[in-house]
């Protein structure tokens, strides 16, 4: 059923795009093969769902926002709310650690996804123990995937100049945050 839920949130989110829609297609397409292993990937941590796919989400977002890609914060603010992250979630992003709108998972989610976004990746080793005491080793897995995931899509995604498409517009978004560290 989560899968089922995430691919609605993800349709959801894709179509509010109103501009800008074929970037990242246009410029993956000169490399056919990067287009397919990206979509595959992307296709597969859609799929995994060991781990809630709101934890997934807070932290791909809170990635998104120290990276400032505006289309990762585009897209990932729409499927957020698609998936049920809360406005005020979205927009106290930035001073999570003093906020009551996240569970304690969450915030530790969202400092591990803060530690493993910043360079160099720092106090990893405590956040993972934390982490342990309420999530498997499979489910972890699947978080360090997810952050590092979007890490790269972000990058990748500012490296060919991908704008935002307008998803989230009329919705909560995420803001660019500067790094801590």
């Amino acid at each position: 059923m989560r899968t089922v839920r995430r691919i609605r949130s993800h349709i959801q989110a894709f179509r509010r795009a109103r501009r800008n829609r074929t970037d990242l297609v246009a410029w993956l397409g000169r490399r056919p093969q990067l287009l397919v292993s990206t979509a595959v990937y992307e296709t597969m941590t859609i799929f995994a769902n060991r781990l809630d796919p709101h934890l997934k989400d807070l932290a791909e977002l809170k990635t998104a926002s120290l990276v400032n890609c505006e289309f990762c914060l585009d897209i990932g603010s729409a499927i957020a709310q698609y998936s049920g992250i809360t406005e005020r979630q979205i927009t106290e992003l930035p001073h999570y650690r003093t906020s009551d709108a996240y569970t304690e998972l969450e915030k530790l989610v969202i400092a591990y996804a803060e530690a493993v976004t910043t360079t160099p990746a720092v106090g990893l080793d405590e956040l993972r123990a934390q982490l342990l005491t309420h999530l498997g080793k499979a489910e972890l897995t699947e978080l360090a995937a997810a952050i590092s995931w979007e890490n790269q899509r972000a990058r990748l995604n500012q490296a060919l100049g991908v704008r935002p498409t307008g998803m989230a517009e009329g919705m909560a978004c995420a803001i660019p945050e500067t790094r801590a560290g």
